[in-house]
């Protein structure tokens, strides 16, 4: 008898799970919350390791005419002054194709469209599951139930699933509050992805493919915090007056329809993905904050490996164990990194921000250099 995949999730980890898993043989049917997959947000700055990963599914080609490459990312101070500059072009001659950059709606169109839309179902928000020696029970909002050999949870930062296996894994929160939009580069002519570190806050500035251009801005505050809820492009434009060009100009460009607002949260790394016949994935098993641009990245690794632990492993428990095993030391390291990049790019404090810089200007390349080989070298 055929064993039965279901994977909860249809976002970029669930979608490129199925596809890997369809490859090796797997037909898993996938379970969606929301109505309609309709993407909610901008850009995405994909590195080498995540191309790599789309190399073994065979849809690198693909992926890389939606989007586009960049050659190179500037980190700035405030007044306009580069910290480090970062060449693209050679990293990509070393690893592979590396910081490019995609709308992620343009990604996701591209995933659904290399599966049957027969296998998704929609409207199905999984808040519970019951495990017995032979198989799983997921029950949905909806009241309806499902029975399962085997479940992949891909639902998520906030997933009920891992809360229910694992009590106390509530998200964190970052201590900083973002904005972003996607506009036109048409006036603008950016083409380099880059960051501003100042005291008042964090921009980030990504061109896109068709003459788009992906931006956020990041600043401190209290969780949830009413008034930046109500933030608009005006708003923004007062608090971040004294930064540099083109700053000034992208915010210019941008109307209050286009803003998406939210808190920068994470998941405390935890120390188990599976759990006999469900196995976690994606933001479901390790959220990173973004200041690494490895959150979807990680997502679509963790696909290629749970499908190549599932090619060599008869034994579907063993599979799962055995891609925990190959993932977490990697994905702890991936959330530790960038939760500390953040707390070191958001310091408000003049001195100790002037100190950073300096810091980041005097590094080794070797240090430089290790970093890109512990994040690019992966083991498939």
């Amino acid at each position: 008898m055929t064993q039965k995949f279901i994977i909860v999730g249809g976002g970029i980890a669930g979608l490129t799970t199925a596809i890997a898993l369809n490859k090796i043989g797997i037909n898993p049917t996938i379970f969606e919350a929301t109505p309609e997959i309709n993407v909610v947000g901008a850009g995405l700055v994909l590195a080498s390791n995540a191309i790599k990963a789309f190399q073994k599914l065979d849809i690198a080609d693909e992926v890389i005419k939606f989007g586009r490459l960049i050659p190179s990312f500037t980190l700035y101070d405030q007044k306009g002054k580069p910290i480090i500059k970062t060449d693209s072009k050679a990293i990509s001659e070393k690893y592979g194709v590396d910081n490019f950059t995609i709308h992620r709606a343009e990604l996701h169109k591209l995933l659904l469209s290399k599966i049957d839309s027969k296998i998704i179902n929609t409207n199905k928000h999984a808040i519970d599951i019951k495990q017995t020696k032979n198989s799983i029970t997921i029950k949905f909002r909806d009241g309806s139930v499902y029975e399962t050999d085997f479940l992949i949870v891909a639902d998520g930062i906030h997933s009920p699933i891992r809360k229910k296996l694992l009590l106390k894994t509530t998200p964190r929160y970052s201590g900083y509050t973002c904005w972003r939009a996607v506009i036109e580069n048409t006036n603008l002519n950016l083409s380099e992805t880059s960051e501003t570190w100042g005291t008042a806050g964090r921009f980030g500035i990504v061109p896109l493919a068709n003459n788009k251009i992906y931006w956020f801005a990041c600043v401190n505050a209290q969780q949830n915090d009413n008034a930046m809820k109500q933030f608009k492009v005006a708003d923004l434009q007062r608090h971040f007056k004294d930064f540099h060009k083109p700053i000034p100009m992208v915010l210019q460009q941008t109307e209050d329809e286009n803003l998406i607002w939210n808190d920068i949260i994470d998941l405390k790394p935890i120390g188990q993905y599976a759990f006999d016949n469900v196995v976690l994935i994606g933001d479901a098993a390790h959220a990173t904050t973004p200041n690494m641009g490895q959150g979807a990245c990680q997502a679509i690794e963790d696909a290629v490996i749970l499908a190549d632990e599932l090619k060599n492993n008869a034994d579907i428990q063993k599979a799962f164990k055995q891609f925990e095993q190959r993932r977490l030391k990697r994905t702890h390291y991936i959330v530790n990194a960038s939760w500390t990049i953040g707390r070191v790019a958001q310091i408000e404090n003049k001195m100790l921000a002037s100190v950073r810089n300096l810091v980041i200007r005097l590094l080794p390349a070797s240090i430089n250099k290790r970093q890109l080989k512990m994040l690019y070298e992966v083991d498939f």
